[in-house]
């Protein structure tokens, strides 16, 4: 025997070697993840630009409530599959978004990221620039293509996921899951309740109430990152809002990423961690300064009121909070809030009611005296929208920092995906009879119902249509035929939907409405998303997820722990809503809004348990139909800018309006200021600010305390006409109970173009003021 000779020993040391390795769980471990995470600016024009979500003509951007971000986090198995999911501050993912970020994602890495491994969604705020769509009936109300609201969400798509990539690290990953009960009302309860009793019976609520969080924790520096998902619509901020915002998960994700940046590793949750929506950033880089009042006026009576100057756009840029918090040498933390099976779920949770009587609206119709305008959802923060919309975003944030903080189960096992187009004009779905045996029937090329022109208790609609219609009415039906009058076979399909927009087969002067459809499954692990291209309902998703956890677990090894299956909603495109077919008979809005007919669902549940099916057996899927590209097609109407002026010797950034001399303000008072200003379009200022609130460091050094990526700090845009090239920008600073008292000052930045079309960067401030 040589096993103890010395090329013995060595042979024994190195399988020594390797079963340590093994059993410990390092490097050489199989469950070990490459992990990356990104986040990059997609803040589009905060001017002249309708929001997309409530289809309001009046809702233009006129200022910042808090910027917009793309958030993505990759995971890959090292030499092995990898996917991608991208968080947008958006209203929704657009087909045509897809498809170019796709495009220089090839251009970048082959064929490493592809339509198939890229999911792209979004988190359904209301509040954001619209016109980055690329079917008619959706930019309707942006006059058209909106190409600079496109470029942005492209771009910073790209850059968010090439951040991602080249933070690719070894890392684990955690999933928690936890109940939220008080962030989300079902707002169409009796179409809810049309669902068969003994599956209502199932569960306790009438909406979804789990988070699902996974944490993403680097090997070298720790937790870097969370997404979560979880049902409420992104209906805080009204339809009359015009302060473009992330809304409730937007502001969450301000919440969580601020209050890691001050807590770190195992940080808890306090009320002062978000007081007044604006965690402490600042408190421990600036030094004490004099504590007597008056010492504090007499240096702020020193700093008047600086005239408008020239600037350049890397000052905004460097001048913002979290760059200057940032450490350079580790990525930033980035926490994601994602949407899923929102579709009758609301965010206004005291209710509708009627606004001329205060009363519940009509439970069947939410109407109010036979009026749909009148019916309004409530927010936690009525009637402050932004007060709602802080409450909503500070709940789910609460929630996450609980599951993160208490996250222990890890994910384990293959990072895997599936994909294929679909065309859902017309689909075979084969369905059980009562009987026994099976019948085959078909989905329904695009059309909108009666009740979508209704609107939600979150967002009426107007005249005189309401939710619950399966009727519809003469005139109506005129206005339509001038568009495009439905056939028969069409009628029959869309049974009982009432067709006010037969979308689908409208196709001047491009097509109206998708008909080719992706569905997708990504796998991490125990982790399983479903990206579904539109909104699905409570019951429809809870059946989408118990389809597909069905085919997984049915006899699967791979699969034989706990599985968590997760609804993306409005991923990758948008075709509105999915109901189940009991909800859609009812015909409300979502019902309404369900646009290939009432077998949608079961569509979609088909060929998700088809996908499931493939990801088990490690078999391909065919690739389907591509969808158009319809970019070279697209037309808009909105005016560009052609110039900015001001008063003849007044210059871009002076001071209109400036704060007292010798103020002082106390926590929760609001500071405003109003200076000369140019339209936000001319430069969007991406990664920097319009709006920044300066303190002051020592004698003569001015540090940044907050911008208008802040909960606190509203910059809000006007001109005095619609043609006018004057502008001015108000910007208010509502003073956080948790804001370092000191001397402090406001500062605007901005671009100016010229009549001959060259760009002009300025800043101004405000005198110093005092803050007790």
């Amino acid at each position: 025997m040589e096993l103890f000779s010395p090329f013995g020993l060595r042979v024994w040391s190195w399988v020594s070697l390797v079963l340590l390795l093994v059993n410990s769980g390092t490097v050489l471990s199989d469950s070990e993840y490459l992990i990356g995470l990104g986040s990059y600016d997609i803040t589009g024009p905060a001017a002249d630009v309708n929001m997309m979500g409530y289809a309001n003509t009046e809702q233009i951007a006129s200022g910042i409530h808090f910027r917009l971000r793309a958030r993505t986090f990759i995971v890959a198995e090292p030499q092995a599959s990898r996917v991608v999911f991208v968080n947008l501050d958006a209203c929704m993912a657009s087909q045509l978004v897809k498809i170019k970020v796709i495009e220089r994602l090839k251009a970048r890495y082959g064929d490493l990221y592809t339509e198939q491994n890229v999911a792209i969604s979004g988190i359904h705020t209301h509040a954001g620039p619209g016109g980055y769509l690329q079917y008619v009936v959706y930019i309707i109300t942006s006059l058209g293509f909106v190409r600079q609201s496109f470029d942005v969400i492209v771009d910073g798509i790209e850059k968010s996921i090439v951040q991602a990539h080249e933070n690719l690290r070894p890392g684990s990953i955690f999933v928690n899951k936890g109940e939220l009960l008080d962030a989300g009302v079902n707002r169409s309860p009796s179409a809810y309740l049309n669902n068969p009793a003994e599956e209502r019976n199932k569960y306790m609520y009438d909406v979804d109430k789990d988070m699902t969080l996974l944490k993403f924790v680097d090997n070298e520096w720790g937790p870097v990152g969370s997404f979560n998902w979880f049902a409420t619509h992104g209906t805080s901020m009204s339809r009359t809002n015009s302060l473009v915002s992330g809304d409730n998960k937007g502001a969450a994700a301000r919440f969580m990423e601020d209050w890691f940046e001050k807590n770190g590793v195992g940080g808890s949750y306090s009320d002062e961690s978000v007081a007044d929506g604006s965690p402490r950033r600042v408190s421990n880089i600036i030094p004490r300064l004099p504590s007597n009042r008056h010492e504090l006026l007499e240096l702020a009576a020193s700093f008047q009121s600086s005239p408008g100057r020239p600037a350049t756009k890397i000052l905004s840029v460097a001048r913002r909070v979290r760059s200057t918090l940032r450490q350079a040498e580790k990525p930033g933390f980035v926490s994601a809030f994602c949407q899923t099976n929102c579709g009758d779920v609301s965010p206004n949770v005291l209710g509708a009611f009627c606004i001329d009587t205060g009363l519940p609206c009509d439970f069947n119709h939410s109407t109010c005296g036979g009026k749909n305008e009148l019916c309004y959802g409530r927010g936690p923060g009525y009637p402050d929208e932004f007060e709602s919309t802080r409450i909503i975003g500070e709940r789910q944030f609460q929630k996450a920092v609980e599951l993160f903080n208490k996250a222990s189960e890890q994910v384990n096992g293959k990072v895997d995906y599936r994909h294929t187009f679909l065309d859902f004009s017309q689909l075979e779905v084969t369905l059980p009879k009562q009987g026994g045996g099976f019948e085959v029937v078909n989905t329904c090329p695009a059309a909108m119902g009666f009740a979508f022109a209704a609107g939600t208790t979150d967002g009426p609609g107007a005249f005189d249509f309401k939710q619950g219609d399966d009727k519809g009415n003469t005139f109506w039906r005129l206005v339509r035929n001038f568009l495009k009058t439905p056939n028969k076979e069409q009628i029959d399909c869309q049974h009982p939907k009432p067709i006010l927009l037969d979308t689908g087969e409208m196709k001047q002067p491009y097509d109206w409405a998708p008909s080719i459809l992706p569905i997708q499954i990504l796998r991490v692990g125990q982790l399983v998303i479903l990206s579904v291209p539109g909104e699905f309902t409570t019951m429809a998703g809870r059946r989408l997820r118990d389809a597909v956890r069905t085919v997984l677990t049915s006899g699967n090894k791979d699969f034989s722990g706990n599985v968590h299956v997760v609804i993306a909603g409005l991923t990758n495109t948008y075709s509105q809503y999915v109901t189940t077919f009991e909800e859609y008979e009812v015909q409300r809005y979502e019902g309404a809004s369900t646009l290939f007919g009432p077998h949608t669902l079961s569509a979609y549940v088909q060929e998700f348990k088809k996908l499931a099916s493939a990801l088990l057996s490690g078999q391909a899927v065919e690739p389907g139909p591509q969808p158009p590209d319809l970019l070279n097609k697209q037309i808009s109407l909105l005016p560009p800018v052609v110039m900015d002026t001001t008063p003849g010797g007044v210059n871009f950034g002076d001071c209109i309006s400036d704060v007292p001399k010798n103020s002082t303000f106390k926590r929760g008072e609001t500071v405003t200021v109003v200076f000369w200003s140019a339209c936000p379009r001319n430069d969007l200022m991406i990664e920097g600010t319009f709006a920044l609130v300066e303190i002051l460091e020592g004698k003569d050094t001015w540090a940044p305390a907050y911008d208008d990526d802040d909960f606190c700090l509203r910059f809000k845009w006007s001109r005095p006409s619609i043609l006018s090239a004057r502008s001015q920008a108000t910007l208010e600073w509502r003073i956080p109970q948790s804001a370092t008292p000191g001397v402090y000052r406001i500062r605007h930045f901005g671009a100016a173009k010229s009549l001959l079309g060259s760009v002009r960067h300025f800043t101004g401030s405000s005198s110093a003021f005092v803050v007790e």
